[in-house]
């Protein structure tokens, strides 16, 4: 919204809060996955409840972090866009 404010066009913010975003977001993402690793690929007791359960919020998140990533810069273009069109319209 800061870059709208200062005059940029849509698709500029979008591009410019997804590179000042990623970052952070992949990194706090890619600690919780890691973190999951060993119940994806465990061992022992509970084997079985501990792998559906790790693989379930490991691929969970791995969709979530790529929809962050890509779906939701998209989105905001697209709302801003008919966002323009309404205005222009009224």
């Amino acid at each position: 919204m800061d870059q709208r404010a200062r005059g940029a066009a849509v698709d500029e913010a979008a591009v410019a809060g997804a590179r000042m975003r990623i970052r952070p977001v992949l990194m706090t993402s890619l600690a919780f996955v890691l973190g999951l690793l060993p119940l994806v690929i465990a061992s022992g007791a509970a084997t079985l409840t501990r792998r559906d359960v790790g693989t379930a919020v490991f691929g969970g998140m791995i969709a979530a972090t790529s929809l962050g990533v890509f779906l939701i810069p998209l989105l905001y273009v697209v709302i801003e866009r008919m966002r323009a069109l309404r205005l222009r319209r009224a």
